[in-house]
């Protein structure tokens, strides 16, 4: 028998923790970059791996990502300074569900064209509608 009022996702709930941690655009793809790189890699490695993820967005998702446990940063005492960053057991267990996204993302990609094109021509449109501020 079907529940009323059922509240599918409560504030703090685990799929909307899950969400709000991955829906940070360079979350995942540092994740995937990481992990393509055999779990550890320097930043430099990182932002070659990224093209159109600048250098300060960089810093500031890796640092976040630290900060919410999903990755771990060393930095050796040498000069000049050198850091790197690993996976750690959080970021590995997110590893499997992260590259069936991917896949199917690559499955679906002209589908996902598609869509993207529909959404700027209704974002462009509802632009021109608006006009000038």
């Amino acid at each position: 028998m079907p529940h009323r009022n059922l509240i599918v996702l409560d504030e703090e709930c685990a799929q909307r923790r899950i969400l709000e941690l991955f829906s940070v655009k360079w979350t995942t793809m540092v994740l995937h970059s990481l992990h393509q790189n055999g779990g550890t890699c320097r930043t430099g490695v990182l932002a070659r791996s990224l093209p159109g993820c600048s250098k300060k967005m960089l810093t500031q998702t890796l640092r976040e990502m630290e900060r919410d446990g999903l990755i771990d940063r060393k930095v050796y005492p040498v000069v000049p300074p050198m850091v790197e960053y690993s996976l750690n057991s959080l970021g590995k267990r997110f590893i499997e569900p992260l590259e069936l996204l991917y896949a199917w993302a690559s499955q679906n990609s002209e589908a996902l064209q598609k869509l993207t094109k529909r959404r700027k021509k209704r974002t462009s449109t509802a632009d021109a509608e608006e006009g000038p501020s």
